[in-house]
C-alpha cells in the first residue's frame, strides 16, 4: 500500500481514488456530451436555425461559421474543415464517453479545444471562447490527461487492462 502526504496527513492512494474517479468520470461525460451536442446542433437535432439555444441548426450555418473562424482557408478547404472537425468531435465524444484510450483522447480533446478557442479568440473576439467556456473545457481535458489511470472507472480501457 502506497502512502502520500496531503495537507500534512498521510493518506493511501485507495482513499484518494474515490474523488479522482468521480472527477474524471464527470469530466469525461461533460466533455464527451459537449462534443456530441455540438455535432447534434449542426445537424439540426436541437432545432432549426434561429431557434433559441441553437447555435447553427444545420450544416450550412456551421460551415459558414467555420469560414468566419478560418478566413485564411480557401473555399475548397472550408467544407473539408467543417466535415473533418465534425468527425473529430464525434470520435472524441464517443471515446470520452466509453473511456477509450483516455490519456490520448484527453490530449486530442485539449489540442482540438485550444485550436477552436484560438480561432474564436483571433477571429471572433476574445470574449467568444470565454463565453463558450472553450478554454475551461480545454483545462478540463488537460486535467483528464494528467489523471491517474486508476481513477478511470467505467472505462473500456480498464476492461482491456484486465485481460
Amino acid at each position: 500500500m502506497a502512502f502520500t502526504q496531503t495537507a500534512g496527513q498521510l493518506t493511501t492512494n485507495n482513499e484518494r481514488r474515490g474523488p479522482w474517479a468521480a472527477a474524471t468520470l464527470f469530466t469525461r461525460v461533460a466533455l464527451g456530451a459537449g462534443f456530441l451536442s455540438a455535432v447534434a446542433d449542426r445537424f439540426g437535432m436541437w432545432g432549426e436555425p434561429g431557434t433559441g439555444n441553437v447555435a447553427w441548426g444545420d450544416f450550412t450555418a456551421f460551415t459558414s461559421y467555420v469560414e468566419d473562424l478560418a478566413p485564411y482557408l480557401p473555399d475548397a478547404l472550408v467544407d473539408i474543415t467543417a466535415w473533418a472537425s465534425t468527425g473529430v468531435e464525434i470520435v472524441l465524444g464517443i471515446a470520452l464517453l466509453l473511456g477509450v484510450l483516455l490519456h490520448w483522447t484527453a490530449i486530442a480533446s485539449l489540442v482540438t479545444l485550444v485550436a477552436f478557442g484560438g480561432s474564436m479568440f483571433f477571429f471572433s473576439g476574445f470574449q467568444t471562447p470565454l463565453n463558450a467556456s472553450v478554454f475551461s473545457a480545454a483545462a478540463a481535458a488537460a486535467l483528464l490527461a494528467l489523471s491517474p489511470p486508476s481513477s478511470h472507472v467505467l472505462a473500456l480501457d480498464r476492461l482491456r487492462a484486465a485481460r
